[in-house]
């Protein structure tokens, strides 16, 4: 293959790195205040105000949404990949410990109740996420622990946007913008009284120590992940699959249609329970004043309604609904936050299967009859993180007995998109293995385009698979965008690395120009725009996609779900 000049990361981006991981090398805790000025230093675009006295509040944001709530009470990490890890470094059963999630980020963390918190990693991804999210936050909390100290107790204590003026004055003590402020607040909830309080009274001093980094380690975490599931449905290693990786809630509510079922309850739920903007939104899906999807939005309205009082029951309820149509869902146990699914096409029930789903590319084809007679399996899991993708998609291919497909969709920030949009790359730069991989992505926009109601579909794109989020500046970006690169996410590159492997008799090359055309199974992969890194303000910690996201999310799902439909279609006719 022929040797190519990389995308060069920036040496500030360099230098982070080689700082954390010889600072890691040690057996003992590391501070992780000794990272404070190079993380600065980097100019990193999720943290563009490191330096400033006053507070970042989007990589504040950002970071307390990446963190559990009990990072307030934390001050020693503890991180690693298996639970004997733990159990073996002196930490006996950290799953007796409180388990605690954080708002946005999937990682299975553990709580003493005191001022330790334990969490499971998969790969050196984790490591390049958890480091930097942590000294963002000490960065920033300490910024405000030095502003809060020169104003009252019974300010911070008690302030809040319905008395504005007071909240006015509260910003402009803390040296930032009433809306920056307000973000914040909504962020934090009721909480923000006690969080600022937290922030006044406590300086932070975050310790970290990772029990074991080797790459063995992490094997054994991902064949720990894999032995569970093999265990409850052994059956995975004799049938060929087709391997998605997605989330843990579009695949099975388009095939199970139990959120469908249940429209006469999620419309109650809507009208008498305090939803004004449901409300709204069903209001305008009726009268057509929106183009909006109504599947889309029971489906959305459904995690809604499991959540309250009246929907209490629905998630057993589902479960059941779900195990009768051949759709199996496997919590990760003993390792890190990965749920896997294995549906048996054979047992879906094509009258509750979402009506947008067709087995041909014929408009309203219905014909269902290869279904029965299908031996393949859906293999789904929820996305993982980074080089974490690597590893897991290298063991199912280990077990299974044929890869039918492979259809990997996740989220990513793009340079010439926004938000709801999705992106199809045919060639993604691997920051991991440095290599360029050119391959034929089996979507175009014409396959996602009918479903997309709010976003626009841009095909023949460039990706750059990077180390994290907070390791991209200015310097990095331009380089990226200059190359014509303007897909930035995390996973693809590491994908592709497994998948090389997966037809070719050797490991994957490292910095060539890889060709990955003619693979003997099908290969496609779609990234929603969740950030736009080039519109100021616009960085993931400036907010959410919620209603609107579902717009791409399930329009990357219906494609992938009618691709595989047709294939298995064209499979048993070739029979």
């Amino acid at each position: 293959m022929e040797r190519q000049v990389p995308i060069r990361s920036s040496e500030e981006i360099d230098l982070y790195l080689r700082t954390i991981y010889s600072l890691l090398r040690s057996t003992n805790v590391v501070q992780i205040r000794s990272l404070e000025e190079v993380h600065s230093g980097m100019n990193s675009s999720l943290h563009l105000h490191a330096r400033e006295p006053f507070p970042d509040t989007s990589a504040l944001i950002y970071s307390l949404q990446r963190l559990p709530e009990c990072i307030f009470n934390v001050k020693k990490i503890i991180l690693g990949q298996t639970e004997s890890n733990f159990s073996q470094h002196g930490y006996g059963n950290v799953e007796s410990w409180t388990e605690v999630a954080a708002r946005a980020r999937r990682r299975r963390c553990f709580w003493d109740g005191g001022e330790q918190m334990a969490c499971y990693i998969a790969s050196r991804s984790d490591i390049d996420d958890v480091v930097p999210t942590l000294t963002a936050l000490q960065i920033e909390w300490n910024k405000l622990n030095a502003l809060l100290s020169h104003i009252p107790e019974e300010v911070y204590k008690t302030v809040t946007p319905a008395d504005p003026e007071p909240f006015r004055q509260f910003a402009l003590q803390l040296k930032i913008s009433e809306d920056e402020l307000g973000r914040l607040y909504s962020v934090l909830g009721e909480r923000f009284n006690e969080v600022m309080g937290h922030f006044a009274q406590v300086k932070c001093n975050f310790r970290l120590q990772l029990l074991s980094g080797s790459l063995n380690d992490y094997r054994k975490a991902t064949e720990t992940w894999w032995e569970k599931i093999e265990k409850q449905y052994p059956q995975i290693n004799k049938r060929p699959v087709y391997f998605v990786s997605s989330n843990t809630h579009s695949v099975v509510n388009l095939l199970s249609g139990f959120a469908l079922s249940r429209q006469n309850d999620l419309i109650e739920f809507i009208n008498s329970a305090d939803q004004p903007a449901l409300l709204a939104e069903w209001q305008d899906i009726q009268t057509k004043a929106v183009p909006s999807s109504a599947e889309n939005f029971f489906y959305y309205v459904m995690k809604k309604y499991q959540s309250s009082a009246a929907g209490k029951d629905a998630w057993q309820e589902q479960l059941s609904f779900e195990k009768e149509r051949g759709i199996h869902r496997f919590p990760s146990m003993h390792a890190f936050d990965i749920e896997a699914q294995v549906i048996e096409l054979s047992q879906l029930n094509p009258g509750s299967i979402d009506s947008r789903i067709t087995p041909c590319p014929q408009p309203g084809c219905a014909e269902w009859s290869f279904l029965e007679k299908s031996d393949a399996l859906i293999v789904n899991i929820d996305y993982p993180l980074g080089f974490g993708a690597y590893h897991l998609l290298t063991k199912i291919a280990e077990n299974a007995s044929q890869i039918l497909g492979i259809y990997v969709m996740g989220k990513a920030a793009s340079l010439n998109g926004v938000r709801g949009d999705v992106v199809l790359p045919n060639v993604v730069y691997d920051e991991h293995s440095k290599n360029t991989y050119i391959f034929d992505n089996n979507f175009q926009a014409s396959d996602l385009s009918p479903y997309l109601v709010y976003g626009t579909v841009l095909d023949n794109q460039k990706a750059v698979s990077v180390w994290g989020t907070f390791l991209q500046n200015a310097t990095v970006m331009d380089v990226i965008y200059r190359e014509g690169y303007t897909d930035i996410e995390m996973e693809a590159g590491p994908y592709l690395s497994a998948i090389y492997e997966l037809f070719r008799p050797q490991r994957h090359p490292v910095n060539e120009i890889v060709n990955l055309h003619k693979l003997p199974f099908d290969l496609g992969i779609l990234h929603y725009v969740s950030d736009t890194p080039l519109t100021k303000g616009q960085n993931l910690g400036a907010g959410a996609l919620s209603y609107l996201g579902m717009d791409s999310t399930y329009a990357s799902s219906l494609a992938i779900l009618r691709r595989i439909m047709q294939r298995e279609s064209e499979r048993a006719s070739a029979v």
